[in-house]
C-alpha cells in the first residue's frame, strides 16, 4: 500500500509528476514499481504491449530492428514512459524497447490505464504531449543519422543520455555507440578522443563521464535543443513536486510490500 514518509518528492518520473494530486491518485492504486535490469526488454515488435512504463531511473532504449541490424530512435529515462504510444491506437509496437541502464520504474498495466483515461481524459492530454515528444525524438534521429557529421551525432547522443539519465557517468561502450548511432567504431573512438582532450568527456572503462557537458551541447547538432525543447514542453507544470514541497518538512510516498 502506499505509505507517506516525511522525505523529499516521492515520484521521480517527470510525466507522473506533472500531473495533478487528484490525477495521480486515480492511478496510484494501479502503479507497481518494478526493478529494470540490465538488457531486459521491455516490449517486442508486433507483440501485444501489455504495460506501460513509467521510468523513475535508468535507461531504457526504445529501437527499430531487422535483417541482423538496429538503429536505435529514442532513450527513455526518468522523464519519460515506455509502451505510452499504445494510446494512439492498437496494442502492437513498432520497436523494441530494452534496458540500457538498470533502474526502477513504475508500470501500470494498459487495461487499467484506459479505465483511469476514460475518468480522467485530461491525464490523456498529458500524455499524448509526451508521445507527440517521443515521435519526434525518433523523426529528428532519422533526419540526424543522413545530415550530421559524427562529431555532431556523437554529441548530441551524449548530452540526450545525459539528460535521460541525469548523471554524468554513461555505461556505454566505444561498440555499443558505433551499433546503435550506425557508424563505424573508429570514427566513433576517433571523436571521443577529440572529445576526452578538449576536457568534454572521460573515457573509462566501459563507461563515460561527462565532464563538460554545455560545451558538449555547443558541440551537438540542431537536433538535440529541437528533442530537448519537444520533452521539456511535455513537464510543464508539476503537480505532484509543488504539492509535495507545501508539505511540512517534505513529504513522500513509497511503496511498502
Amino acid at each position: 500500500m502506499l505509505v507517506e514518509t516525511r522525505k523529499q518528492p516521492f515520484v521521480r518520473n517527470a510525466l507522473l509528476a506533472s500531473l495533478s494530486m487528484p490525477d495521480f491518485a486515480a492511478m496510484a492504486s494501479y502503479l507497481e514499481p518494478i526493478f529494470l535490469k540490465e538488457r531486459m526488454i521491455l516490449h517486442e515488435p508486433m507483440k501485444r504491449v501489455d504495460h506501460v512504463y513509467f521510468v523513475e531511473s535508468g535507461i531504457v532504449s526504445q529501437r527499430i530492428v531487422g535483417a541482423g541490424c538496429l538503429l536505435e530512435t529514442a532513450l527513455v529515462g526518468y522523464r519519460g514512459a515506455i509502451g505510452i504510444s499504445f494510446l494512439l491506437g492498437g496494442h502492437i509496437p513498432t520497436h523494441q524497447s530494452i534496458v540500457l541502464v538498470p533502474g526502477n520504474a513504475m508500470r501500470i498495466h494498459t487495461d487499467n490505464l484506459r479505465r483511469v483515461l476514460d475518468e480522467r481524459p485530461q491525464i490523456l492530454e498529458r500524455l499524448l504531449e509526451y508521445v507527440q515528444a517521443l515521435n519526434m525524438h525518433g523523426a529528428q534521429t532519422a533526419l540526424c543519422g543522413v545530415r550530421h557529421e559524427v562529431e555532431q551525432r556523437l554529441a548530441c547522443w551524449l548530452c540526450l543520455a545525459f539528460d535521460a539519465r541525469d548523471q554524468r557517468v554513461l555505461p556505454v561502450t566505444h561498440d555499443y555507440l558505433s551499433t546503435v548511432i550506425g557508424l563505424h567504431r573508429t570514427g566513433i573512438t576517433r571523436t571521443l578522443g577529440r572529445f576526452e582532450e578538449q576536457g568534454l568527456i572521460r573515457k573509462m572503462r566501459g563507461a563515460l563521464q561527462i565532464d563538460d557537458q554545455k560545451r558538449l551541447q555547443q558541440k551537438a547538432c540542431s537536433c538535440y535543443g529541437i528533442i530537448a525543447r519537444a520533452y521539456a514542453s511535455t513537464t510543464r507544470s508539476c503537480g505532484l513536486v509543488g504539492f509535495s514541497n507545501q508539505l511540512e518538512g517534505d513529504s513522500r510516498l513509497s511503496f511498502r510490500a
